[in-house]
């Protein structure tokens, strides 16, 4: 099989794919490896190193769509993506379909096999493809929200771990999963004042035992969300229900009780974020204010630190790939339950239930198309 790797040129998007070594073992499964030129650049791997791997460098995006089996990406296909993509090709990336209509026409239009790697499921439920990232975005997410809390950058002015004989701020976070659990412990090793939320009483009886003693754990209700976000010097949005929208936990009612210079980071935001008045926001010009609340809504918040996450990335994604590539889309499908429920898209149809609930188009089972 040919395997692809565009450059990414969503903005600010500095990660890559596929690593060199990565490249090294499709090489050693006998597949060709063909990159864009300066694809690696951002993350620190070179096109030499590449080529040491066994890739084939090409010099423009057009060329790695139109001669690669499957293409691996780390973000979404954007509009410029869109025409390159043909049916009955294999794309491999975060999709985060639920989050726009337009992606998902574009690649229903395409019909190609749309793999997300944030679908991809084990039996117990986990996510082995979000997780890494999940792990980066969580443990970056208290340190933007330190960085806007400087009055300079907008905040209220308060030091996250406060000093001795000041209080530490008190960060909230939404959800008690990879993100959630993430951002607690960093924001605890701050020395902040921290309560973490979850509707899971098994996963708060949980966190109750391994998290440290500035970390409280409380039921995740609008009554209990609403007092906690209105004493909240930092909001942390960790929400995530598989391939489908996040609901919207902390409303615009709740926002204006905020304390004016307050900060939320939503990494929920690549699906659509869990506060109402998030929209996406890029490295850029990562901010805005509404009701005097700093909102950080980055949606590829572990492209700022792309050498950790590319490596992070590629041993996570590795496996998978090289199983799609040794044996084709369908097979490895056909045998591995954990790749089935990535397959988001076939043949011009939507065949992940919670994409399609979310702009009301038809759903076809996967089998039926198999």
């Amino acid at each position: 099989m040919i395997v692809g790797v565009p450059k990414e040129i969503k903005k600010n998007e500095n990660r890559v794919a596929l690593t060199p070594g990565g490249v090294e073992a499709m090489r050693q499964h006998g597949h060709a490896v063909i990159v864009e030129t300066n694809a690696g650049k951002g993350s620190g791997f070179s096109d030499e190193q590449y080529i040491r791997a066994g890739a084939e460098i090409l010099a423009t995006p057009a060329d790695v769509f139109a001669k690669a089996d499957m293409i691996m990406k780390v973000k979404e296909p954007i509009a410029p993506e869109y025409g390159l993509i043909r049916a009955g090709q294999t794309v491999f990336t975060y999709f985060h379909s639920a989050a726009s209509r337009e992606l998902t026409e574009a690649m229903m239009q395409s019909r190609c096999i749309a793999i997300a790697y944030e679908t991809v499921q084990r039996a117990d439920g986990s996510l082995p493809l979000l997780i890494p990232m999940s792990e980066v975005a969580g443990r970056m997410a208290p340190q933007e929200g330190a960085k806007y809390l400087e009055r300079a950058m907008g905040g209220r002015g308060v030091l996250l771990g406060g000093v001795p004989g000041t209080s530490p701020a008190s960060v909230v976070v939404l959800g008690g999963g990879i993100v959630g659990v993430n951002a607690a412990k960093i924001a605890a090793g701050f020395g902040a004042r921290v309560t973490i939320m979850d509707n899971n009483l098994y996963r708060l009886r949980y966190l109750d035992d391994v998290m440290p003693k500035n970390v409280e754990t409380v039921m995740s209700n609008p009554a209990n969300i609403r007092t906690a976000v209105h004493n909240a010097d930092l909001v942390i949005g960790a929400v995530l229900i598989a391939g489908a929208k996040a609901p919207h936990l902390v409303t615009r009612e709740m926002l204006s009780e905020m304390k004016p210079g307050s900060v939320i980071v939503d990494v929920a935001v690549d699906q659509g974020g869990c506060i109402e008045t998030t929209r996406p926001t890029t490295h850029e010009d990562p901010t805005y204010v509404v009701d005097g609340v700093v909102h950080y809504c980055v949606a590829n918040m572990p492209g700022a630190v792309p050498f950790t996450s590319t490596i992070a990335l590629t041993n996570a994604t590795l496996p998978y790939a090289l199983q799609l590539a040794d044996k084709g889309w369908k097979q490895a499908v056909g045998e591995n339950a954990e790749l089935r429920p990535g397959v988001n898209m076939l043949d011009g149809h939507i065949v992940y239930k919670a994409v399609a609930d979310a702009f009301g188009l038809p759903y076809v089972e996967l089998s039926a198309l198999m």
